[in-house]
């Protein structure tokens, strides 16, 4: 069993960043691809990126090139360093850890466990 608490939403301006955080408990972190998924309100979740067990990183095209996942397994946490945010990037944002994973995928049933999500409000 692993609990995900996710913290570091807020509300920003349009052009601003956010760092999210995303601490783990349990002592086998470093065993678990991680993902961070999002969902507005009205809309379906949608996957924003992921981390492999080995740092290799997958992004949604929508956030390429603002967005930075990273995961530090000595602090059993994964960050996601938002930049130039837009106000479509408003959503709640949860984390997801998938046991035993090689692949930072982007699919939601590859994860077996959630967090219960951030909010982010982005204003124009």
């Amino acid at each position: 069993q692993v609990q995900l608490i996710e913290s570091g939403g807020g509300l920003v301006q349009a052009g601003g960043s956010l760092r999210l955080s995303c601490a783990a408990s349990g002592r086998t972190f470093s065993a678990y691809a991680m993902g961070w998924f999002r969902q507005a309100p009205g809309k379906e979740r949608e996957f924003v990126a992921a981390v492999s067990r080995s740092g290799r990183s997958n992004y949604a095209d929508s956030v390429k090139g603002r967005f930075t996942i990273s995961r530090d397994d000595t602090q059993n946490t994964v960050y996601l360093q938002m930049n130039s945010l837009k106000p479509e990037d408003t959503a709640v944002y949860s984390c997801a850890a998938g046991w035993g994973s090689w692949y930072a995928s982007g699919a939601e049933g590859d994860y077996d466990y959630w967090g219960q999500g951030t909010q982010v409000t982005v204003s124009s």
